[in-house]
């Protein structure tokens, strides 16, 4: 199984980059504000339930003019104050908000992103052409970079969320949106679709690594190779099962003759750390479940099961095994 590089981060509280700061420090701000609201309003319900005498029956007296100027007052007061606290939360979130496009313009690696039902397909855009490359389901970017989305949707609106390197926002059929982000420290940070988008929207993860710039080109580089060729015997079988099955029409896996697209890219896949979109860890009797039975593991998602002989089978998943 492929270990993640760092421990697993997915938490609004646990940041890792500039912006997701800033929606921490915003979190906190509300919070102690709603401490405060709330032990100003229990205290003094408690201290009157702590008081309560035996009812009385007596008449209730008029207030006096001075009486009900006093309440008056109070009310205003904390009308007032209410208003006065909300319009400061207003204006913090505003400033917040406008402080999350600070990296804009000035990014350092490119990465389109699109969002289909129910994975993640990852484009690298590199410089020249020949240096770009397609993964899915993870995001490699290098430690004090700005990266820059560009996220897409082929099908439904999804949303892009890594609660430790930025907010919220939406994949838009028909629309490209753009997030800036960056990490300041390495570590393995789950995302996660954040916009109801179909029965597996549960199951519509994935994961960003940052990692030091030396392991990022390192890991670009063996992204750009083709997949590896066959070892043994067993893996040069299971090439054959997957270029004569239907895999082919559904997936890639550079330097063979499958170039399908409608299905994430496996030219590397054995190098990941989970399967169908961070259903699964990836591991072999776990990449053998998901080719035996992906209705079972991930109801409504596109890819059919396979129906092989145990041989074929046991080849093909010794072959996709390799792909690292």
């Amino acid at each position: 199984m492929n270990e993640p590089t760092a421990p697993f981060v997915q938490s609004a509280l646990h940041v890792a980059g500039p912006q997701a700061a800033r929606i921490e420090d915003l979190w906190w701000l509300m919070f102690w504000v709603c401490t405060v609201v709330y032990v100003l309003v229990l205290v003094p319900l408690l201290a009157a339930i702590l008081r309560r005498r035996p009812p009385v029956v007596t008449p209730v007296p008029r207030p006096e003019p001075e009486r009900e100027r006093d309440i008056g007052r109070v009310v205003w007061s904390a009308v007032a104050l209410t208003a006065l606290t909300l319009f400061l939360m207003i204006a913090a979130s505003y400033v917040i908000d406008k402080g999350l496009d600070a990296l804009a313009h000035d990014e350092e690696v490119s990465i389109e992103v699109t969002a289909r039902q129910w994975w993640w397909q990852v484009r690298y855009d590199g410089t020249p052409e020949n240096r770009s490359f397609t993964t899915a389901n993870e995001i490699h970017i290098p430690v004090g970079a700005t990266v820059k989305l560009t996220l897409k949707s082929v099908d439904v609106i999804h949303s892009f969320w890594v609660p430790p390197l930025h907010g919220k926002l939406d994949h838009i059929p028909g629309q490209d949106n753009v997030l800036y982000l960056r990490a300041d420290r390495p570590g393995t940070y789950r995302g996660q679709c954040a916009e109801f988008c179909g029965a597996q929207h549960a199951k519509m993860a994935f994961e960003v690594v940052a990692e030091d710039r030396e392991s990022f080109t390192r890991w670009w580089d063996a992204q750009l190779a083709p997949a590896p060729q066959p070892a043994d015997e067993a893996q040069e079988r299971g090439l054959a099962v997957f270029l004569a099955g239907p895999c082919t029409m559904c997936h890639t896996i550079r330097g063979t003759n499958a170039g399908a697209r409608s299905g994430p890219d496996l030219t590397h896949v054995g190098s990941r750390h989970t399967l169908a979109a961070g259903a699964l860890p990836n591991g072999r009797g776990y990449l053998a479940a998901w080719i035996a039975d992906p209705q079972g593991i991930k109801p409504g998602n596109h890819m059919p099961a396979t129906n092989l002989e145990p041989q074929d089978f046991q080849a093909l998943v010794s072959y996709l095994e390799s792909l690292k």
